[in-house]
């Protein structure tokens, strides 16, 4: 980290990259025949805020957009190449056949300090963290020298770079623990460099400050949200305070014993024991976001219209409102958002998330051989309650004779399809491709539209897919989170850090472990009424959620899986709550044969030329159905078990070595 190079982005008048910065042995040096200097950047104050456009473009984008690494583009930016995999992978919401770097070490089981590109979650070195945090620390330094720049203007370029400062420290800390805490820049003639490990409550009280400060400073929402938005609020930087607060105070770093029995004594890795207050903080915190929400108003959860003819909300009203909440780049519900505006429209890039995840794109239409990389499992399917709220079961649904109707029930015209009436949680259909779901969801109507998806074997979409666990639909479902098929083309997809329903469920959450149950219900519920579904504890009477705090947690854990899906939020949720049975639990696939005339008939039933004397069969409405253990990839945890230094990963041996003061995370 400190001793390598780690970045190349120091703007000049046009957009050419011409300084090289060493974040390391020197801390500062100038590339040979370079010509732009800190003197140049802060010359002006047209400068001075591309070098702040500079730092945004710095921040983290989840949706991996390219093939960095084999082109050789600098900067080296890992959590943008596809071919590492994002962390939904290793949990149970997700499997995948492909040979990502992830699967190739940590499902595997291969993982170790000394590994390189494309092998661990979050790549020490090659996510321009490092070098985003000093050139922060550089803007903060020199807005006095900017010429024309007024006060007020630096006050907000300052707590914009704080918030990047903090952002760019959780990315780091929620996978290795505690990092070296850098607090100003350097020069490169500074004595000595030695940055050992800050404690977790150092780094956590870092990250705060810096956002409490920014806080203080920047506006609610951006004064000009048709050329700001992006940049960080006041919302954003208490909604943040709020995640690090929440992370913090989970059973990772915040219990009576360490994760991994090498760290008792390394607090670095966790607090070294257990505390009611760093529950109550992060309460406070949460308390304090919503106190300005109620004062400020602005933000709100995008809440379904009424578009059906008879006057009442449907699901897919629903649907539409839950993907308007995170998919639009004006929602009024995200607090914090990311771009990469040049390589993220259809068909503009071949690694974008659309052609390589769409299971609506074939090669010919823009996709690439690799397509579909992330398939939902049946865990994760089973977790999407009824329309109504109430918890779905399988072994009751089967029982219930409630299997074909576990997605939709369908209304024949004729022999056609008219109309799907979706039957569970709208979220499902906005995370998950299912058997029978339209193509297109329209932006404004809600209608659904387009071919009925024939996700069963030898279905006109699915074929052999769910036999070999390969093709579209290998686990009997597919991805539709950031990916929406043909919905997205032309459309540029935002990463949302941020947005009110996580807020909410993280409220939920802090006022559960402090005792306040019902409150935390009522937190939840409001997430739960904005796609139509009655309140958790009323759909669950036999869980006792208003007396029995773990299984209140573990239902809000359920929720933000829902309502979360594919934001990353899954995995860390099972890393902070330190779910190793989660890990060790195989994960299954679902095998849908078509029943034709009372038989299987693995047919589809949209293929060839209809006559009066080859008439179109009905539409199938009944199936069989098997889960089956996903094989395509097996995880080492399932056969082996999770050791629990899993929880944090490695820091490379290369950077240790360099012996400024980083000590390894137990275990590796």
């Amino acid at each position: 980290m400190i001793m390598a190079v780690v970045g190349t982005t120091m703007l000049s008048v046009s957009t050419s990259c011409v300084d090289e910065v060493h974040f390391g042995d020197s801390f500062l040096e100038k590339a040979p025949g370079g010509t732009v200097t800190i003197d140049t950047v802060f010359a002006n104050a047209e400068y001075t805020e591309q070098f702040l456009n500079t730092l945004y473009s710095m921040q983290y984008y989840g949706l991996p957009y390219s093939n960095a690494y084999s082109q050789q583009t600098a900067p080296y930016y890992e959590s943008g190449d596809i071919y590492t995999g994002k962390t939904a992978m290793l949990t149970d919401c997700y499997a995948t056949n492909y040979n990502f770097g992830l699967k190739s070490s940590y499902l595997d089981g291969t993982h170790t300090a000394n590994y390189g590109n494309r092998a661990d979650k979050w790549h020490y070195i090659n996510n321009r963290v490092w070098v985003a945090v000093r050139y922060a620390w550089l803007l903060i330094e020199n807005l006095d020298i900017v010429p024309d720049l007024d006060e007020e203007t630096k006050a907000r370029w300052t707590a914009e770079a704080k918030c990047i400062i903090a952002s760019r420290y959780f990315d780091v800390f929620h996978h290795y623990g505690g990092v070296p805490i850098i607090d100003h820049s350097f020069n490169g003639n500074e004595s000595s460099y030695a940055m050992p490990r800050n404690s977790v409550a150092e780094c956590v009280d870092f990250m705060v400050n810096l956002l409490d400060e920014a806080a203080e400073v920047l506006p609610w929402v951006t004064d000009n949200p048709a050329s700001e938005t992006g940049h960080w609020t006041k919302a954003g930087a208490m909604a943040m305070k709020c995640r690090i607060l929440q992370f913090a105070a989970s059973p990772l770093f915040n219990d009576s014993e360490p994760y991994h029995a090498e760290g008792a004594n390394n607090p670095a890795v966790w607090y070294g024991d257990y505390s009611d207050e760093r529950w109550v903080r992060f309460r406070t915190a949460c308390e304090e976001f919503f106190s300005e929400l109620n004062a400020n108003g602005t933000y709100y959860l995008q809440q379904a219209e009424t578009t059906g003819t008879d006057g009442n909300v449907r699901p897919e009203d629903y649907r539409l409102a839950y993907r308007k909440g995170y998919a639009l780049q004006a929602s009024p519900e995200v607090l914090h958002s990311v771009r990469h505006f040049t390589t993220d429209a259809y068909k503009s890039g071949y690694y974008v998330w659309h052609q390589w995840m769409s299971p609506t794109l074939d090669s010919d239409d823009g996709g690439g051989l690799i397509n579909r990389a992330y398939y939902p499992t049946q865990e994760y399917v089973n977790m999407f309650p009824w329309a109504d709220g109430k918890p779905f079961d399988w072994d009751e649904a089967e029982a219930n004779d409630q299997l074909d109707t576990m997605f939709m029930v369908t209304t024949l015209t004729g022999k056609n399809p008219s109309k799907n009436r979706l039957t569970r949680d709208p979220r499902l259909y906005e995370e998950v491709w299912c058997n029978g779901m339209q193509l297109q969801l329209d932006w404004t109507t809600g209608n659904m539209s387009g071919n009925f998806q024939e996700v069963w074997v030898g279905g006109s979409d699915a074929g052999q897919s769910q036999m070999t666990q390969t093709g579209r639909y290998p686990s009997g479902y597919g991805l539709m989170k950031y990916v929406m098929g043909d919905d997205m083309k032309r459309k540029y997809t935002q990463w949302v850090t941020l947005r009110l329903s996580d807020v909410y469920l993280m409220y939920a959450e802090a006022l559960a472990q402090t005792g306040n149950l019902a409150g935390a219900i009522e937190q939840v519920d409001i997430v739960r009424s904005r796609v139509g579904m009655g309140g958790l504890a009323e759909c669950n009477p036999d869980k006792n959620l208003t007396s029995d705090k773990d299984a209140l947690i573990e239902e809000i854990l359920r929720e933000r899986a829902c309502e979360l899906g594919m934001e990353d939020s899954r995995f860390f949720d099972l890393i902070r709550y330190k779910k190793k049975e989660v890990f060790e639990t195989p994960v299954h696939a679902l095998v849908i044969h078509r029943i034709k005339n009372g038989e299987v008939s693995d047919t589809p039933w949209r293929e060839g030329t209809y006559s009066l004397l080859n008439p179109k069969p009905d539409y199938p409405t009944e199936f069989t159905y098997e889960l089956v253990e996903w094989s395509a990839q097996t995880r080492v945890w399932w056969t082996n078990g999770f050791d629990t230094k899993w929880y944090l990963s490695p820091i490379p041996v290369t950077e240790i070595n360099k012996g400024y003061g980083l000590v390894q995370n137990p275990g590796w």
